[in-house]
């Protein structure tokens, strides 16, 4: 599985997520939870990151994290590797304790970013056994000290939540009073798609992050990031579209058959490098008759466009049209 996409700039905003290998706990009683906040304070003092919102879950976290810096890899291998340390000390263990990398997701410095900061705080009661009845009583969470329950760390930052919700109460009333109404439907569909983006923003946003901050990238790389759930029928549709073909010319082979059928080697390679899809799936969809025949025709057309410009715009135009009908023009 290749890593989650890491996209560093000063001043950029992160959902950070990371959990327990095989969903072990990686939080067993105060200690440990205490453990992790002294990391988290460390990394701030350090390397200068700002912590806006957390939640600590048992088996997993949530940061909301700022690096004015640009060195979110950096501040991540401080918590996550001396978390590490620490949790095999407490536990008189050893090896690694996480299921892999952290996820990063970032975010956009206006209602997007309130809208995470609820997601996060709202984590102990949209369980399916809530932990608490109030959120306020959670107390491994930044939400008590966000509604004046508890003192805040110096290294937890309140002022721009303050800034985005533009209010002329105190804080503490006017955040309760944002979490209370629940999460919204975007957020909560982003977040629980399975695969999620490395973006979460307007689509203006998106458009900066994708033409900006990733040109260096291959666009396949670019088009996972801003539209990570892709389905395989939405690829078909696209590539039938675009090459003016029916459905059928792509999902059928014919044998014997003269011509190149080019629609359907592209859409099977776009299937394999932009959605979720494994090679059995891709395979049973494209009617093959195995799963390595996937692997060997995506080969071909990865090898042919590096060669065959035109073939290789053609691609082009196909992802930025996936792109702009998934989540608007970039």
């Amino acid at each position: 599985m290749p890593r989650p996409l890491r996209i560093e700039y000063e001043n950029a905003i992160y959902h950070v997520m990371n959990r327990g290998r095989g969903h072990q706990f990686i939080f067993h009683h105060d200690d440990y939870y205490h453990a992790f906040l002294e990391t988290l304070g460390e990394a701030c003092s350090r390397f200068g990151s700002i912590v806006h919102a957390y939640c600590l879950m048992g088996n997993h976290y949530h940061l909301l994290i700022q690096t004015p810096l640009a060195n979110l890899s950096r501040v991540m291998r401080h918590i996550d590797g001396v978390y590490t340390q620490r949790y095999n000390r407490l536990k008189r263990t050893d090896g690694p304790l996480f299921r892999g990398r952290y996820k990063p997701i970032i975010v956009s410095h206006d209602a997007y970013f309130l809208q995470v900061s609820r997601y996060i705080h709202r984590n102990p009661i949209e369980t399916k056994t809530p932990l608490v009845e109030r959120l306020e009583n959670y107390i491994w969470s930044s939400y008590p000290n966000y509604v004046g329950q508890h003192e805040s760390f110096d290294w937890l930052d309140m002022s721009l939540t303050r800034q985005l919700l533009g209010t002329t109460v105190e804080l503490t009333t006017s955040y309760r009073e944002f979490v209370k109404q629940g999460n919204d439907e975007e957020t909560v569909k982003f977040h629980k798609s399975g695969k999620i983006g490395a973006v979460f923003g307007s689509e203006v946003f998106k458009s900066w992050v994708y033409d900006d901050l990733m040109p260096q990238l291959k666009i396949e790389k670019r088009c996972c990031a801003i539209t990570p759930n892709l389905t395989i029928d939405s690829v078909i549709v696209a590539v039938a579209d675009f090459y003016q073909v029916e459905r059928q010319d792509i999902l059928f082979g014919e044998h014997g058959r003269v011509e190149e059928n080019l629609p359907r080697k592209v859409a099977l390679y776009l299937c394999q490098e932009l959605t979720g899809g494994n090679q059995a799936e891709i395979a049973e969809v494209f009617n093959l008759g195995h799963y390595c025949s996937v692997g060997r025709m995506t080969h071909e057309v990865r090898t042919r466009k590096q060669r065959e410009p035109q073939l290789g715009s053609q691609i082009q135009e196909i992802i930025k049209k996936l792109v702009e009908v998934q989540s608007g023009p970039c």
